[in-house]
């Protein structure tokens, strides 16, 4: 599981931003079931600050969620990132994987098949009909 946030930084913020981002980095990086965190910076310019992307990368769905309920973590990781840019959804599966070499690895996605047919308060799963 990743979670990709892109983040952007005015020039006159950087120091205010990695202060915050050291802290929000090493929390993720001590949870259980965390694979590592990263931090990078792009290296084209840009107009009047730069462009972050932050990479953490969790063993399940399962851990990356637990990861973001301690209080320390509440505190100062979950504020830090909603300073993210937002449109896209940050929580990736990861899906094929190539080690260095070249071997492929396919996962299975963790989606269920009827994701799209499931409405908000369906814990059980859809209806089904005939069935009550």
């Amino acid at each position: 599981m990743l979670l990709i946030c892109r983040f952007a930084v005015p020039e006159t913020g950087i120091e205010d931003f990695l202060t915050e981002a050291r802290t929000a980095t090493r929390l993720l990086a001590e949870q259980p079931g965390c694979q590592g965190v990263q931090l990078a910076r792009t290296v084209e310019e840009a107009a009047d600050g730069a462009e972050w992307t932050l990479l953490a990368r969790f063993d399940s769905v399962v851990a990356y969620r637990r990861a973001l309920s301690p209080f320390d973590v509440r505190v100062h990781v979950v504020p830090f990132l909603s300073k993210a840019e937002v449109g896209t959804s940050a929580v990736h599966e990861i899906l094929l994987d190539a080690a260095p070499g070249g071997e492929l690895t396919e996962q299975h996605s963790l989606l269920a098949d009827d994701r799209d047919s499931v409405r908000l308060g369906e814990v059980a799963g859809p209806d089904v009909p005939g069935r009550s």
